[in-house]
């Protein structure tokens, strides 16, 4: 039986089920998940990331963390980890530009954080045995400084959705239509339910946001921001910084961001459970207020454009054109569709969250 035909089975039993509910297990199922089953990276893949669009990408980041570990004082030995490392392209680049720093290799314990097997496999087969894997941030060992980096992490983790309705707010839920297939719904708040759904506005306007409408729906991630909360707290603990890459919003406002990729395109997330990456948007503002609470700085939140361009990107790109001139065009492609307004340059943004007493390279204004 399929994911799809078993979540109908418990829904038609037990009733409607959340959004984070039908996300989780869609990714996570251990029979049928997407994760945890049929990961597909890649240009012949589902989805293609950062790191996987150019070297560039990964290099930068390596020299980001170059930096921030010599203002942390160079110590030895610190964790280098990586959240959600997807085929291990992000770490192999960060790790070959940081042959320009060797006491930074000679200090760095290289941590990957993965839950998916699949994906595991293709990590090691990249990087070796060089590496240690664990399935949580807490199974990494503190007591040493942290640099932790994860690319499009956050929007794989949930989020409950609100819909703006004449009598209040109630939460998105999904069962099954009359047809007898997936279907979204809506499941009333009580007074007193509505009152601890913190993130959601009142009818009433949000200062510079404007009117929430009717039927607007309003996006709230506890899980996101629990890990910047479990993250800002080993940092604040131990020291070190982390930088958070993700496309998602730097601003709170209305908006259904939830969203199936299947082969490269959106697909119906109820026709495809288990088959499609699913993805929401990352809430930097919350993320960033997590952190700030649990005892780190973090922010200001920056486009990609903005971190890329800010860390040479551009010089970079002409370095290897000269040094592969018949790959010159390719180069001139893959910059744009980094930092470029219309390709991954606006919408994915970047945010550092660091120890109370370090100031990280392009976050020197972390509060």
């Amino acid at each position: 039986m399929s994911l799809l035909d078993r979540l109908k089975a418990q829904i038609a039993q037990d009733g409607p089920i959340s959004v984070p509910e039908f996300f989780t297990r869609c990714l996570h199922d251990p029979r049928d998940g997407y994760y945890a089953t049929r990961p597909d990276l890649g240009v012949g893949g589902d989805f293609i990331t950062a790191p996987l669009v150019s070297q560039m990408f990964g290099e930068l980041i390596g020299l980001w963390a170059i930096e921030t570990w010599s203002r942390m004082g160079r110590p030895a030995p610190f964790r280098l980890v990586e959240m959600g490392p997807g085929d291990g392209t992000l770490m192999s680049d960060l790790l070959r530009a940081a042959r320009l720093e060797p006491a930074f290799l000679g200090a760095a314990e290289v941590w990957l954080v993965e839950v998916s097997e699949p994906l595991r496999a293709k990590q090691a087969e990249r990087l070796g045995d060089g590496p240690r894997w664990v399935g949580r941030l807490d199974e990494v060992p503190g007591g040493a400084p942290m640099i932790l980096v994860a690319n499009e992490l956050l929007d794989c983790l949930p989020a409950r959705q609100f819909v703006r309705t004449e009598s209040g707010w109630a939460e998105r839920v999904i069962g099954l239509g009359e047809d007898g297939e997936l279907a979204f719904g809506l499941r009333s708040l009580g007074k007193s339910a509505n009152a601890e759904v913190t993130p959601v506005p009142s009818p009433s306007p949000i200062e510079g946001e404007g009117r929430i409408d009717i039927g607007s729906i309003w996006e709230s991630s506890p899980a996101q921001a629990a890990l910047a909360s479990d993250i800002a707290h080993r940092l604040a603990i131990d020291g070190g910084a982390a930088l958070l890459v993700d496309y998602g919003r730097a601003a709170p406002e209305p908006g259904d961001t939830l969203q199936a990729v299947q082969n490269h395109r959106k697909v119906d997330p109820l026709k495809t459970a288990g088959l499609a990456d699913l993805t929401v948007w990352a809430d930097f503002p919350a993320v960033i207020a997590a952190a700030r609470e649990a005892g780190a700085k973090a922010g200001p939140v920056l486009s990609q454009a903005e971190f890329l361009l800010a860390l040479g990107i551009e010089a970079r790109a002409q370095t290897l054109s000269a040094a592969r001139p018949e790959r010159a065009d390719q180069i001139a492609r893959q910059l744009d569709r980094l930092v470029g307004k219309a390709q991954m340059g606006a919408l994915f943004k970047v945010a550092c969250l660091c120890a109370p007493d370090l100031s990280p390279p392009l976050f020197e204004d972390a509060t």
